[in-house]
């Protein structure tokens, strides 16, 4: 063939690219068939095959920025978000797109021996599938923030859970760094939590903070402060051996605070201040 068009190739051979594109994908090494199925990645493909096929034109080749391109765009942005959020990798994802000019390139190579076509109409579709390339990345990246976000929001809810242990009594266990941003979640949680039990004592369990400075000491004096303007008293436990020497090594004053070294010891505090007394009740063992 003395002249081939790669535009026209793509339009009349979509069948054909969709079947070399799917083949260069099953035998990539990276292919996650645990993420998705076959068929999946056939419907996938081939919606994208299609939008590209209805796109393009000699005219808009190299317009990447064309409004033209908008559906394709829209496709592959899609496609990018649903793998950022499965799990795909960027790696994995980037591949995607790039083993579709592999298989373009492949179809031109069999429809002509002519090395300057071959080479123009390559340079083409070079430059076209570059700029998918890196919407994929773009749009790869956003979703993979999104989802980040998400995990963490999720488990900053989890690891900052107010559970009422005794009437009138709540416990907030901390586990990990408690930085401005948590200070904040943990004073809404415990604060709305005050609310809707009505509580009048509440006891920080930082057992789980691998470690105390002055920030995160001033974190712990706002949270009691926020604490007491709602009526109720504050009890930090779970102040460990090197966490009070450290305090005391920084000049820090939690004098006016109840601190206890155990979880224990500040519900037994607590019972103490709402007049209450928990004992072991003796049971007798009744012959049969």
């Amino acid at each position: 063939m003395a002249h081939t068009s790669v535009i026209s190739l793509i339009k009349s051979n979509k069948a054909r690219l969709l079947d070399l594109w799917i083949q260069k994908q099953l035998v990539n090494e990276s292919l996650r068939d645990d993420l998705m199925t076959n068929d999946d990645l056939r419907a996938q493909s081939e919606e994208l095959v299609n939008a590209l096929a209805n796109t393009l034109t000699e005219d808009n080749l190299n317009q990447v920025d064309s409004t033209q391109f908008d559906e394709v765009y829209e496709i592959l942005s899609g496609i990018s978000i649903s793998r950022a959020r499965q799990g795909f990798s960027p790696r994995e994802t980037g591949l995607y797109i790039f083993s579709l000019k592999e298989a373009i390139i492949d179809l031109l190579r069999q429809a002509t021996d002519d090395t300057t076509v071959l080479f123009e109409e390559s340079q083409k579709i070079n430059r076209l599938l570059d700029s998918l390339g890196v919407i994929t990345f773009e749009t790869f990246i956003k979703g993979r923030e999104e989802v980040i976000l998400r995990q963490t929001e999720e488990i900053s809810d989890i690891s900052t859970p107010v559970i009422q242990i005794w009437e009138g009594i709540l416990a907030l266990p901390i586990i990990g760094t408690l930085d401005s941003s948590r200070t904040q979640v943990v004073m809404e949680n415990l604060l709305q939590k005050i609310v809707d039990t009505g509580s009048s004592i509440a006891i920080l369990d930082i057992s789980g903070v691998p470690a105390v400075d002055s920030l995160v000491a001033q974190h712990l004096i706002k949270t009691v402060s926020a604490t007491r303007l709602m009526g109720a008293e504050c009890i930090i436990s779970g102040i460990r051996p090197e966490i009070a020497q450290t305090v005391v090594h920084l000049g820090i004053d939690l004098s006016n605070i109840i601190t206890k070294a155990t979880l224990a010891s500040a519900l037994k505090y607590a019972f103490s201040m709402n007049r209450m007394v928990v004992k072991r009740m003796d049971v007798e063992k009744r012959a049969l």
